[in-house]
């Protein structure tokens, strides 16, 4: 009888810990504040293909708010969703409240895809999405056709050498497209424009 208990435990405790391990693999173990300041759990978009994005309003890759609501537009029936995360950690240049931030977008760039309450990306306070969105995919390098690739590497360089070995965020409009099972697939630098991740959309939908 004790034998079996203890069998019993043992298997709960399995269980337990495979269920734990598994979670950790996908997307839907989070929530995040809505810029309406509700709580919104990422298990809701179970089944979608997601596009998450850290945004500013001030930035030289801002005009890519453009096509991330041309994607959400044309795809958003099949099933994509485009979750914007507002960041003021790069250069502060996205200084406004969760209020402004989303007038600009809807005014300047016609932006109806969600967007969140603005967080940290990176360091100690970083939002445990963009935690585990960096452990599962790393810096994926600038786009060398892009004309401001160059730039960006120097100016990275110059800060630390070793840059690009580390899985932080490097700057603002960094995207990552997640699967219909919650996992990562990919990770693109704000060097890749919106427009570019079309065929890798459509081949998850």
């Amino acid at each position: 009888m004790r034998h079996n208990y203890i069998l019993l435990i043992m298997a709960a405790t399995f269980c337990l810990l495979s269920c734990k391990t598994n979670s950790v693999n996908t997307i839907y173990q989070f929530t995040a504040q809505s810029n309406q300041g509700e709580e919104v759990s990422f298990a809701d978009y179970r089944g979608k293909v997601l596009l998450v994005v850290n945004t500013a309003s001030k930035c030289g890759f801002t005009p890519q708010y453009d096509g991330l609501e041309a994607l959400y537009q044309k795809y958003a029936g099949r099933g994509l969703v485009v979750i914007g995360f507002p960041c003021d950690q790069f250069g502060h240049q996205e200084p406004g409240t969760d209020e402004e931030i989303e007038e600009f977008c809807r005014k300047n760039h016609g932006v109806t895809f969600p967007l969140m309450s603005k967080i940290e990306v990176n360091g100690e306070n970083a939002h445990p999405i963009y935690k585990w969105l960096v452990s599962q995919a790393g810096f994926a390098g600038f786009a060398p056709e892009h004309p401001l690739s160059k730039l960006l590497d120097e100016m990275f360089s110059k800060a630390d050498p070793d840059y690009a070995s580390k899985p932080d965020i490097k700057w603002n409009f960094t995207k990552f497209l997640i699967d219909r099972k919650g996992k990562v697939v990919g990770r693109f630098e704000p060097t890749t424009e919106p427009e570019q991740l079309e065929k890798l959309i459509e081949e998850q939908l």
